[in-house]
């Protein structure tokens, strides 16, 4: 649920990986591209998520050139406020002027009279987040905003940017072997903002992986999605966008939701990462 106002499944899609190497360039593929994210909307995934920096750029528009006919019916969140020097290269920059930028420039690729959910995908150190969100509350009035959510932030930073307006969501790195941000996790379903890891499906060492093996031949599923079941069982407020450029990995990965882990083996696999 997005702001007490929008429920989404909890399974979404992360468009991160198509792009080129180093999240730099337009999709390898464009066509299949298109078809994967056709396809993620068909099996029922209404909750995608984009950035302007993925590209730079071109994953918003082929976001819109995919999924445009689908936008009545679907939640497409975006992010700004990192620059892209080249491949692999990423530079907060939390400018007021910049942020504005991000967010009138998401709106012309997305082809949107508004964006579902903006998120701030870095706070800058270099700029007090009031300031770079001062445009995004000014977008939020006028129009231009629905939801706003924040990206690899601290509790602090929560409860300090909800002094300025709502937050309805977190995206911060998360998966079953890093666990940096866990007193966000249980913060966010206190408070009922969504909390959405990014990196879901990021490979522990070889002992979580025999670990999950174990654990996916007893259910009879997959690595991935013992590690996708365990984000969804780990707190309500999970909204999860496992990202591939495959059609056989997404089917699999929309497959976890089917996966209902004991709290015996959650809590095996828990200690396990």
């Amino acid at each position: 649920m997005l702001g007490g106002k929008i429920e989404v499944n909890r399974m979404g899609y992360g468009a991160m990986q198509l792009t080129g190497k180093g999240v730099w360039g337009d999709a390898p593929n464009r066509d299949a591209a298109k078809q994967v994210l056709k396809a993620a909307v068909d099996a029922g995934v209404d909750f995608i998520d984009t950035a302007d920096s993925y590209g730079p750029h071109t994953c918003e528009v082929l976001v819109q050139e995919a999924l445009n006919p689908y936008y009545e019916k679907i939640v497409v969140a975006t992010k700004g406020g990192l620059e892209r020097p080249g491949p692999g290269q990423w530079v907060p920059n939390g400018r007021p002027e910049y942020i504005k930028g991000c967010i009138d420039g998401s709106l012309k690729r997305l082809k949107r009279d508004r964006i579902d959910l903006w998120q701030l995908h870095r706070i800058d150190p270099k700029v007090p987040v009031e300031e770079t969100l001062a445009p995004v509350e000014e977008a939020v009035k006028a129009g231009k905003i629905k939801f706003v959510g924040l990206s690899e932030v601290g509790v602090d930073d929560i409860k300090r940017a909800r002094k300025m307006l709502p937050i309805v969501s977190v995206q911060n790195m998360y998966n079953l072997s890093e666990r940096k941000w866990e007193d966000v996790v249980d913060y966010t379903a206190k408070e009922n903002i969504a909390f959405i890891p990014w990196f879901p499906l990021a490979s522990g060492p070889d002992k979580m992986r025999k670990k999950i093996d174990a654990t996916a031949k007893k259910y009879n599923a997959t690595v991935a999605q013992i590690a996708l079941a365990w984000l969804l069982k780990r707190s309500p407020n999970m909204v999860i966008i496992p990202g591939t450029s495959s059609p056989q990995h997404l089917q699999e990965n929309l497959r976890a939701v089917d996966v209902e882990l004991s709290d015996e083996d959650f809590v095996a696999l828990s200690k396990a990462a």
